[in-house]
């Protein structure tokens, strides 16, 4: 494992493949490179044309936490592999991290092209709102309530039915897992909170975005992702969409790599 060090201090872990230019993979939620071996599968078909980074976000993996978490340090971690990089970097972000990824490509210099797959905004009424997202998760983390905090995410965010939770709860490897990072929810609710209110999305917020930008989603994800991408396209100054027939959000790598592939060349 390779570190980088972000502007404050904090220690950030990652995995460096391939050769080529530079791609940096955003995860999600809840994820990191341990937990879901999703964008290392991504990074190893890439490789041959791409070099390309999968890093842990901080406070979780092998990257640290230095507190207080802001949006600005968040960003600062991707700048900090950005430089490693030479300068000049493509951004992939899923879920949340789409997000993310969108956020650092308006305030840093050297990106290029940014994707992102299935942000989860919601921009009308067909699924169930989040009402203050951001409040609520950083209080359960401030109150000890990890448990509480795993299950609202699960079930009110993620939607899950709350009868799988017993279940989960069994596994007390995966369980205990979820439980270590949750503190880290508040940083993706940070990025996305604000336009999971079913609302539609400001025209201005992402002005700065002017690089091209794939927005993708998968046909086969719930009515509202596919709503949230189409809304998000419409807004970036210089957009193009695309929907992975059959996908969900937990896309197949390798259906998804082709399309990144093709576009980040």
């Amino acid at each position: 494992m390779a570190t980088v060090t972000s502007k404050d201090g904090t220690k950030i872990g990652f995995d460096k493949v391939g050769s080529g230019p530079a791609i940096i993979l955003v995860n999600g939620a809840m994820s990191y490179r341990a937990m879901d071996p999703t964008l290392a599968q991504v990074a190893e078909l890439l490789v041959k044309d791409f070099t390309v980074y999968n890093y842990d976000r901080r406070g979780r993996g092998e990257s640290g936490d230095t507190q207080p978490f802001t949006k600005e340090r968040e960003i600062e971690d991707i700048q900090a592999l950005v430089a490693d990089a030479g300068g000049q970097a493509m951004l992939f972000g899923i879920s949340s991290g789409g997000a993310v990824a969108l956020e650092a490509a308006a305030a840093l210099p050297g990106g290029a092209k940014v994707a992102v797959y299935e942000v989860p905004f919601i921009v009308d009424d067909s699924r169930e709102p989040l009402r203050d997202y951001e409040e609520h998760t950083t209080t359960l983390v401030a109150d000890g309530k990890l448990d509480e905090l795993v299950e609202y995410f699960i079930t009110t965010v993620v939607g899950m039915p709350a009868e799988f939770i017993g279940g989960m709860k069994q596994d007390q490897g995966m369980w205990g897992g979820m439980k270590a990072i949750a503190p880290t929810i508040p940083y993706d609710a940070a990025f996305v909170g604000e336009f999971t209110e079913g609302k539609p999305l400001p025209s201005d917020h992402w002005a700065k975005v002017t690089m091209p930008v794939l927005v993708a989603d998968g046909g086969a994800s719930p009515d509202w992702m596919g709503h949230a991408a189409d809304a998000l396209a419409k807004v970036l100054p210089n957009a193009s969409r695309r929907t992975l027939e059959g996908q969900t959000h937990m896309v197949d790598a390798s259906i998804l790599a082709p399309l990144l592939s093709d576009f980040f060349k």
